[in-house]
């Protein structure tokens, strides 16, 4: 099948716009967790100016300037870009497309991206627009999700869907969702775009939630793909599906919360 590229791209992009206002409440509580770990793998420190690429409400740029750095987010989605500008105005937050960066060649001394890599609709594109506008000697790193069964919540979300549901739905075609959780496939193509010395960690997580509502609340509201997987799906396989996820939550209860492991995989590397 062809990939449409612009489809995928408008599909992320008005994705976003909706689950902006939810990212923080559903997602945040866990993908800040890569922040600093991310920051580490760049060597962050005091007067760098540094790039946090598909920003969102802006937690590595926050975390940057904490370190004494000299931030700029983009984000494609201008509602990311007003959250993160409402609740850090003294912060420089620009709407911005990470496969067409709007900044000279080598204006950054480091770049990051978490959890942004997934949603893009030619993530080669935005590895090279990294290395264009970094500086010589400067790192880049970026976080995805590990694959399922080691991130929980997905794991159970797909095999709900895949037990009760539809997986064959009429979305957009986009690049592959966990392409980069294999750092072999990571440092193919960071090496193609000119970066060396390519490396991968895992970065354990835990997303802790109320209830499988609240993880079925987060995937349909504060995600993009998965969002639309499940609102495609008949109301009786989501009535079913939801059972099903209801069940296997159970496995990971502690007390009265519900605690899933959402490791990451960070990559780094050096121009």
């Amino acid at each position: 099948m062809t990939v449409s590229f612009n489809a995928f791209h408008d599909f992320e992009h008005r994705g976003w716009q909706k689950a902006a206002a939810q990212y923080g409440f559903g997602f945040g509580g866990v993908t800040i967790q890569a922040v600093e770990p991310l920051l580490d793998a760049v060597d962050a420190a005091p007067g760098m100016r540094l790039l946090d690429v598909a920003c969102g409400p802006g937690y590595a740029a926050v975390q940057a300037h904490r370190r004494g750095c000299f931030p700029v987010g983009i984000d494609f989605s201008s509602a990311m870009i007003n959250a993160a500008l409402e609740a850090n105005p003294q912060l420089e937050f620009r709407e911005g497309d990470a496969e067409k960066l709007d900044f000279d060649n080598e204006s950054f001394d480091a770049i990051v991206m978490n959890f942004g890599m997934l949603h893009l609709a030619e993530p080669d594109r935005a590895i090279a627009e990294a290395f264009r506008v970094l500086r010589k000697g400067g790192r880049y790193a970026f976080t995805v999700w590990d694959t399922p069964p080691k991130t929980a919540g997905f794991d159970i979300v797909l095999n709900s869907i895949r037990q009760w549901g539809n997986m064959d739905v009429p979305l957009p075609e986009g690049p592959p969702f966990f392409r980069f959780s294999d750092p072999a496939e990571c440092a193919r193509s960071l090496k193609a775009a000119g970066f060396s010395n390519a490396r991968s960690i895992v970065v354990p997580q835990v997303w802790t939630v109320d209830s499988s509502q609240t993880l079925v609340d987060t995937m349909r509201r504060a995600a993009v793909r998965t969002a639309a997987l499940l609102k495609m799906q008949t109301d009786s396989a989501a009535k079913a599906i939801e059972r099903e996820i209801a069940g296997r939550v159970e496995v990971f209860r502690n007390g009265d919360r519900i605690d899933l492991p959402m490791p990451a995989i960070l990559t780094s590397a050096e121009k």
